[in-house]
């Protein structure tokens, strides 16, 4: 007990010291709470919403089908249900703008793809719509009003039964914008109101487990040709876009919640096992009255254990708590704009506290037993004696003639002291070292994750971007008058293969002249498509060590394309920050016995008024799906801005708090452990500001030597954080500018000279009598 008093004076005299351990052990909680709570919940939940509303597997596109025919092909091999839905593309207006809608019609007896009804009711008649919920809000629709929309030159007047949120749009587009594009469903007997018949275009197919996607993709394609049905496309459920982004965000965040919270407790540890080693250290009087007394040796080592343990815990429980009421309630709002997931909840399990504490105590406990066992082994008597002053040799400085009677007395006992004190600066300086690379780290991933937003703008060149339909031949289209340039370009899904691993990738083919498309390497240079080879993201060739000039494996997992897997020689590696993607020449693809359909075109207008009347155009093109400009690149842009800054600014934040916490702490161990030295000056009269003068000297002095270390320290540990983060679908920049470098350091000298002044007033506290009192 008397102990656990002894334990509760030692915080009160040292309350600030035992602030900055708390915030230290708090900043890492913080994080490691928050990220894992965000990844797990998503994670947990995707999986149980896709498997509860029965995501569809498999997706085959026609011109049309009928009912009979969707029966026959249902009886495949591993199909366990088959349902057949007609698709088309809307438009809605609006006094001053206007929206896409997807329609679906909802088979008699849905079970694949089930919308959850946020309101209202599923659609009943045939003049009745379910609308997506997001895109009700957004233009202010309710339950009951009437909408109007056009396609295929016909308008069409619906009213709402209801409002859902559907498991296959979950991801609509990039931004997730719900204002100009939405999704409704509509009744089997509407089908005939709008095609003037009754056929599907579209089968879903829910397969048997474990069955494999591709092996029934290419049955259907097969069977749908022996049957001569009008077979366009398919698409597996790993390549829908919607499931393939919610993947790719839980793989990101996965790895986000292990690399970030592991170099935050890994620099806590750092920190925790240099300040407790020199507090025992400096308790080393304490520990000898304590054996002299005839408390046993492990009494001692568990009392001073229980320090760390008591800062673990508290931290922990802190650093929990706020990422309880900051973290979680920013990622609730950032799913909420990222994805449409019904009922989605973010709460922070209990058992997120136990990993925090466990490995700070776990550093605490081992550093006071490394430090104590030495003091532990000594006799009390000697343990109460100061340890003997150490031999000074002269400095190389003092072997110069000349040179040290010109140094002011006060630098003098400066460079005696570090240099006497050689373990004890060396401690200080790691510590400083820490702090400086955890900021370059941070202001470094922030700096990385702007240069990845711009890219988006530096990259695409083009005013407009059209995707056709699918059934569209590029020798059927017409292009308006006012365009400058314009480049077709055509998408495959495409598997990468290196010896027995696998992944799957897209393959871009666009013209060797595009220029409305630019291509960097990892200088920042231009780079150009050519005849002979494809382009490699360098994300790919990072992963799988892929040089220029290598022969690279790909497979085509098209239908259509059965599987062909083509070696292709490497032309250049591109620098490509989102979405990932090769890239070659029709030329280059044909060279393969494979045919080029483009799919795309990106248009350069002459003007900006002849690029209204160039998108007016586009947008009366019944073969036009999709269409998006240089504003959606902004926003894209700006969406990933938005949906990562919170947590690399967090993350700069935290990096401040936990140097500060290790600046400040060390410093003010440096001060108790030269309690008497400071009180001799006192007595031999230097004045206060002249002591606080040479304590902060002596403290730029080590923090400019543990900058100069940390900063070749900090590339080497940057570019193994960013190589973590990073994944073949998500590059990120790993090379740290002069300016990130800059204000890194000058925030470590900022957060020294913080902490000098608040030390200021422990230095006038020191009392000269009771420091210089003989220990005989």
């Amino acid at each position: 007990m008397k102990l656990f008093l002894k334990l509760i004076r030692d915080t009160k005299q040292s309350i600030g010291q035992f602030i900055a351990f708390v915030l230290v052990i708090a900043v890492g909680a913080f994080f490691y709470a928050g990220l894992v709570t965000y990844s797990n919940n998503l994670s947990a939940y995707t999986e149980g919403y896709f498997k509860e509303h029965n995501l569809s597997d498999l997706n085959v596109y026609y011109n049309q089908i009928s009912k009979n025919d969707v029966a026959s092909l249902s009886e495949s091999e591993g199909i366990t249900k088959m349902e057949g839905r007609y698709t088309f593309e809307a438009t809605q207006a609006f006094e001053d703008d206007k929206a896409s809608l997807k329609f679906h019609s909802i088979p008699v007896q849905n079970e694949i793809n089930t919308p959850t009804i946020i309101e209202g009711s599923i659609p009943s008649k045939k003049d009745e719509i379910l609308l997506d919920s997001h895109y009700a809000a957004e233009h202010h629709i309710h339950v009951g009003d009437q909408i109007r929309i056009s396609t295929n030159e016909r308008n069409f007047t619906f009213t709402i039964s209801g409002l859902c949120e559907n498991v296959e749009h979950a991801k609509k587009n990039e931004i997730q914008d719900h204002k100009t594009y939405g999704v409704a469903y509509m009744a089997e007997e509407t089908i005939p109101e709008i095609v003037d018949g009754f056929y599907y275009n579209e089968i879903m197919i829910d397969a048997k487990e474990g069955y494999d996607i591709d092996k029934l993709g290419q049955s259907i394609e097969e069977q749908s040709k022996q049957e001569q049905l009008a077979y366009v496309s398919q698409v597996s459920k790993e390549r829908t876009f919607s499931f393939s982004k919610i993947n790719e965000t839980i793989h990101n965040n996965n790895l986000m919640s292990k690399v970030i919270p592991f170099v935050l407790f890994v620099i806590e540890a750092i920190i925790l096992f240099l300040a407790m080693s020199r507090m025992i250290d400096s308790q080393r009087k304490q520990v000898g009255i304590m054996k002299a007394l005839g408390v046993k040796n492990r009494t001692i080592m568990l009392h001073y254990m229980g320090y760390p343990v008591l800062v673990s815990i508290i931290g922990s429980i802190l650093g929990c708590a706020i990422a309880d009421l900051v973290f979680v309630p920013f990622v609730t709002e950032s799913s909420a704009r990222a994805y449409s997931l019904p009922g989605i909840t973010f709460s922070l399990s209990f058992f997120s506290i136990i990993p925090p504490i466990i490995f700070s105590s776990a550093f605490g406990i081992l550093s006071c037993y490394l430090s104590g066992r030495a003091i532990l082994k000594e006799r009390a008597a000697q343990a109460m004696r100061p340890k003997p002053p150490k031999t000074m040799k002269k400095l190389l400085i003092e072997r110069v003639p000349g040179m040290w009677r010109h140094i002011p007395y006060s630098y003098k006992l400066i460079l005696r002291n570090i240099f006497l004190n050689k373990q004890k600066a060396l401690a200080s300086s790691i510590g400083v070292v820490v702090s400086a690379v955890l900021l370059i780290t941070a202001f470094g991933t922030q700096s990385a994750l702007l240069k990845v937003a711009d890219q988006i703008e530096d990259v695409y060149n083009y005013d407009l971007r059209v995707d056709y339909t699918m059934d569209t031949s590029s020798d059927t289209l017409k292009l308006p008058y006012g365009i400058k340039n314009s480049y077709f370009l055509s998408t495959f899904p495409v598997e990468f293969i290196k010896d027995d691993k696998k992944e799957n990738a897209t393959l871009v083919v666009t013209e060797k002249e595009n220029n409305l498309i630019h291509f960097f390497d990892e200088n920042d240079k231009r780079i150009s498509l050519e005849n002979d080879g494809v382009l490699v993201p360098k994300s790919y060739a990072d992963k799988y060590h892929i040089l220029e000039g290598d022969l690279i494996k790909i497979k085509f997992t098209a239908p259509e394309l059965k599987n062909k897997a083509v070696d292709m020689k490497v032309l250049k590696i591109s620098t490509q920050y989102s979405n990932p993607s090769f890239y070659c020449t029709p030329a280059y693809l044909k060279s393969f016995d494979i045919d080029y359909s483009p799919t795309s075109l990106l248009v350069k207008a002459n003007s900006s008024t002849d690029l209204l009347s160039v998108r007016n155009f586009f947008e009366q093109d019944h073969h036009a799906d999709t269409i998006a400009d240089k504003n959606d690149l902004k926003k894209s842009a700006q969406y990933i801005l938005n949906q990562n800054s919170f947590v690399f600014i967090m993350f700069i934040t935290c990096a401040v708090i936990l140097s500060f916490g290790a600046i400040y702490t060390i410093s003010s161990i440096n001060i108790y452990e030269r309690n008497r030295e400071l009180a001799t000056l006192k007595v031999l009269g230097y004045q206060k500001n002249k002591i606080n003068r040479l304590i902060f000297l002596e403290n730029i002095i080590l923090t400019t030597f543990a900058v100069i270390v940390a900063l070749p320290i900090s590339g080497y540990i940057f570019s193994i954080i960013i190589k973590a983060l990073s994944s073949t679908h998500q590059q990120i920049p790993d090379k740290l500018n002069v300016f990130i470098l800059s204000v890194s350091v000058i925030l470590a000298y900022l957060l020294t000279i913080l902490s000098n002044l608040l030390l200021r007033r422990k230095i006038s506290k020191i009392n000269m009598i009771e420091s210089l009192k003989s220990i005989e």
